[in-house]
């Protein structure tokens, strides 16, 4: 029976020789993480389900990345019971402050998460790995909590859709772009409960900085994972990193799909998705004439050394508006080793951006950038609903690296050619 690349990974977890959308099974997991603000949650559970040891402390990660350094009390709070609870459970993957980075940044970074691997995490944004080809999912903490006494959860076998990207990609256009493309095509629900498979010639020659862009967003969709078959792009990213075996799954070519969209992307500009939804998307040459607070570099969707030196060549040589705050936000530890090593950070100061810690910060108005009533930011994070980033009075425009320096730059919405061309 031919299957998508979602139906072959969660039939290799629960030992059978297929699966079919609607089958309800209890899959393995091959790994399990949460961070300081679920975390908390997801350990009461444990416990109160009788929990002592977690199933196994190799295939479990506590990665505090929401509210650290400490923002206040009560997120003192959260962390400390995260970190006695991961010291108590003799967990080697605790990443503490300076270690820390931004959980779907750093665990592919560190090969905790890998190829056709079932991955939950108690995080919307867990289905970044599947740009790595693996099966991966966020899950509320009660899940979480009970999956860390048993090392396995219960799915819905989802109906998968195939997106297929064709066409010559632009200077400017990357994975962010063509994700808010999707969602801005489909909208918020159009894969609801779906496994979103990407592929086409434009997906095999982006690099994986992009693809995880894009499984990133997926979740942005409504869908319940976002795929990209591995390959040997892939497979240069996760041999060195990878701690253990890994698995390349592939569909099969007669696979069925309840939808197929084919798009090709010649011509596409540089995508911004406008308050207060993902969906709400337009050409960057439409929003030219608003003005912008604030921008943000950085987050699970774009804060991996890649973005950065996108962000960097715009703004090298270049000062941010003077009523703009630009702020850069690198993903993992690694990432601000290697953008001081190249010199990124200089770039940043010259042009008058402040650089923080790896953390989510802004993101979801947590701190470090948030927004008042009134101002605008552009921001290289996933979600623009009412309040994210702030005040309810506040707007959020979701754009690419690129699009978010050359707008810092410019002190309103800018097409990166704006700058460029200066």
């Amino acid at each position: 029976m031919p299957m998508t690349m979602s139906e072959k990974i969660l039939a290799a977890h629960c030992d059978r020789s297929h699966v079919k959308p609607g089958d309800l099974i209890e899959a393995r997991l091959d790994f399990v993480f949460a961070n300081d603000i679920t975390a908390p949650m997801s350990i009461r559970v444990f416990k109160d389900a009788g929990g002592e040891r977690v199933f196994d402390p190799q295939r479990v990660a506590m990665i505090p990345d929401h509210f650290v350094p400490n923002k206040d009390i009560p997120s003192a709070m959260q962390a400390k019971e995260l970190r006695d609870f991961a010291l108590a459970q003799k967990l080697p993957h605790y990443f503490e402050v300076g270690r820390m980075g931004i959980e779907h940044v750093l665990l592919p970074e560190q090969g905790l998460v890998l190829p056709g691997d079932v991955i939950i995490g108690a995080d919307s944004h867990t289905c970044t790995y599947g740009a790595l080809g693996a099966f991966a999912t966020g899950v509320g903490s009660t899940d979480l909590g009970a999956a860390l006494v048993t090392g396995k959860t219960w799915f819905r076998v989802p109906e998968s859709m195939r997106f297929v990207y064709r066409g010559k990609r632009g200077a400017w256009i990357g994975g962010k772009d063509l994700i808010l493309y999707t969602i801005g095509r489909i909208g918020v629900d159009g894969a609801r409960y779906k496994a979103m498979e990407f592929t086409g010639p434009v997906i095999d020659r982006l690099p994986m900085s992009d693809r995880f862009t894009m499984s990133n967003m997926a979740i942005e969709a409504g869908a319940k994972v976002g795929l990209i078959a591995p390959d040997a792009i892939t497979e240069a990213y996760v041999k060195s990193r990878a701690k253990r075996l890994y698995t390349f799954y592939r569909p099969d070519p007669d696979a069925a799909y309840e939808a197929v969209h084919e798009w090709d992307i010649s011509g596409l500009e540089p995508q911004v998705a406008c308050p207060h939804l993902p969906e709400n998307v337009r050409g960057v040459s439409e929003l030219r004439d608003i003005r912008i607070d604030q921008t943000v570099i950085g987050s699970c969707t774009n804060g991996r050394i890649e973005d950065l030196r996108i962000a960097a060549s715009l703004l090298k040589g270049r000062k941010v508006a003077p009523h703009v705050r630009c702020i850069v936000i690198p993903g993992t530890p690694d990432v601000c080793r290697q953008a001081l090593a190249e010199g990124l950070y200089q770039t940043f100061m010259d042009a008058e951006a402040v650089i923080s810690t790896p953390s989510c910060g802004p993101c979801l108005g947590g701190y470090m950038g948030i927004l008042a009533a009134g101002e605008r930011a552009v921001s290289t994070t996933n979600r623009n609903f009412v309040g994210r980033m702030g005040h309810v009075q506040s707007e959020v425009y979701l754009a690419s690296p690129a699009v978010a320096a050359a707008s810092a730059v410019a002190g309103r919405i800018a097409h990166p050619d704006d700058v460029s061309s200066i």
